[in-house]
C-alpha cells in the first residue's frame, strides 16, 4: 500500500518556529483570520473559548495567564489536570458574552470562528474590541476554510498541520515564549512523522476505506460525518485511507443508507464528555451501530473494526496529531482477512 509520506513536515515546523525565535518586539501587530490587532505587552489575563486554545496555552507553559476556560469536548490532557483544576471553567459549552467579559481578559483565545466571529454565538470580534479586549482565533479554523457557509463551514483546501504550527508560533510570539513554541512544534512534528512511518510499515489493503462519525442530533438520523478536507481527511490522506464521504463540508450530514452503500472498512467514532445530542455518548453510538438493521450489516461493524477517538482530535487542533497516532496504532492491531 503506497502512503503519501510528508518528508517536509519537520522542516516546515522547525522553520515556522525559528522564524519567531527572537524575543517579541512590542507593540506587535498581527493579521488573524482577516482582522488586524495589536498587543503592547504579553497578555496577563486570558479567557479561552475552545479546548484547542486552552491546551496550546497550557503546553506553552502559560496556565498562569489563563483565568477562564470554556467549550470542552474531552478531559484535559493528563499533564495539565492540576493546573486546569485551579482555573475557572466558565462554561462546558458556549459561554455568554457577559461571562467572558466579567473575567476582564486582555485576550480571548478562540478555537472556532462561529463562536467569536462575524455571526459569533458568543459575540463578534468587534464587541470585544470595543471594550479593549483583543481576540485571537486559531488559524486552523480560518486558513483554507470558509465559515460564511453556515454550520461548521467548508474547506476551500485541505487542512494541514501547518495551520496548527502557525497558531502555536503566533501565540508564542504574542506571549513572548518563543522557545516553548519551538519545543512544542518540534515534538508534535516528530510525533506526526512517526505515526506516518508506522502506517507505512503495515500490510494494509490497497483500497482501505473509512468514515468518521462525530455525532448526530438523534440516533438514527443522518449523522455528522467528516468531509474530505478537514482534520479527519488529513489523517486518512496521511495514512493512505480513502474517505467514503465525498464532501468539502467540514461535518456534512449523510444518511446511514448512503454510508452503508459505501461500506467503509473502518469506522472511527468520537468519544466526548459533551452531551448536547444523544449520539454524543460513545456507548449509544456502539449500541446503535450493532442494532440498527442498516448499520449492523456494514463490514466495519460486522468485523468490529470500530475505532474510538477523542472528539477533540477530530477537530483541527493540536490533538489531531494524537488522533493520527491512535488511528495508526489501531490499524496495526486490525485484521483485514475476511
Amino acid at each position: 500500500m503506497m502512503l503519501r509520506l510528508t518528508t517536509a513536515i519537520a522542516a516546515s515546523a522547525v522553520g515556522l518556529a525559528q522564524a519567531a525565535y527572537a524575543s517579541t518586539d512590542y507593540p506587535l501587530t498581527l493579521t488573524n483570520c482577516g482582522v488586524d490587532f495589536s498587543v503592547t505587552s504579553p497578555p496577563e489575563r486570558t479567557v479561552t473559548v475552545g479546548q484547542s486554545a486552552t491546551e496550546i496555552l497550557y503546553s506553552l507553559g502559560l496556565a498562569d495567564r489563563v483565568n477562564g476556560t470554556s467549550v470542552w469536548f474531552n478531559p484535559v490532557l493528563p499533564q495539565f489536570a492540576d493546573a486546569n483544576e485551579a482555573i475557572e471553567r466558565i462554561a462546558n459549552d458556549d459561554p455568554s458574552f457577559e461571562a467572558v467579559v466579567n473575567k476582564r481578559p486582555d485576550l480571548v483565545a478562540v478555537q472556532y470562528e462561529w463562536h467569536v466571529g462575524p455571526t459569533g454565538s458568543v459575540a463578534t470580534r468587534e464587541q470585544f474590541h470595543e471594550l479593549g479586549i483583543n481576540t485571537y482565533i486559531m488559524p486552523a479554523d480560518c486558513d483554507t476554510k470558509d465559515n460564511s457557509t453556515g454550520g461548521d463551514g467548508s474547506r476551500t483546501a485541505a487542512f494541514s498541520t501547518d495551520s496548527i504550527y502557525k497558531g502555536i508560533t503566533e501565540l508564542a510570539t504574542i506571549y513572548d515564549v518563543q522557545d516553548a513554541g519551538e519545543a512544542l512544534i518540534t515534538d508534535l512534528a516528530a510525533r506526526e512523522q512517526r505515526a506516518i512511518v508506522l502506517a507505512s510499515s503495515l500490510d494494509l489493503p490497497e483500497d482501505l476505506s473509512a468514515a468518521f462519525w462525530f455525532s448526530s442530533t438523534d440516533l438514527g438520523v443522518s449523522p455528522f460525518v467528516a468531509g474530505q478536507l478537514g482534520a479527519p481527511g488529513y489523517m486518512m490522506e496521511k495514512l493512505g485511507i480513502r474517505n467514503v464521504i465525498e464532501s468539502d463540508e467540514e461535518w456534512p450530514t449523510v444518511g446511514w443508507e448512503s454510508i452503508a452503500r459505501a461500506d467503509p472498512d473502518v469506522l472511527v467514532i468520537a468519544s466526548m464528555d459533551r452531551r448536547r445530542f444523544p449520539a454524543d455518548d460513545i456507548e449509544a453510538k456502539r449500541e446503535f451501530l450493532h442494532s440498527d438493521p442498516v448499520t449492523r450489516e456494514m463490514n466495519a461493524v460486522k468485523n468490529n473494526r470500530i475505532v474510538e477517538m477523542d472528539a477533540h482530535a477530530m477537530s483541527a487542533t493540536m490533538r489531531t496529531i494524537y488522533g493520527l497516532e491512535s488511528l495508526a496504532e489501531a490499524l496495526s492491531n486490525m485484521s483485514f482477512n475476511e
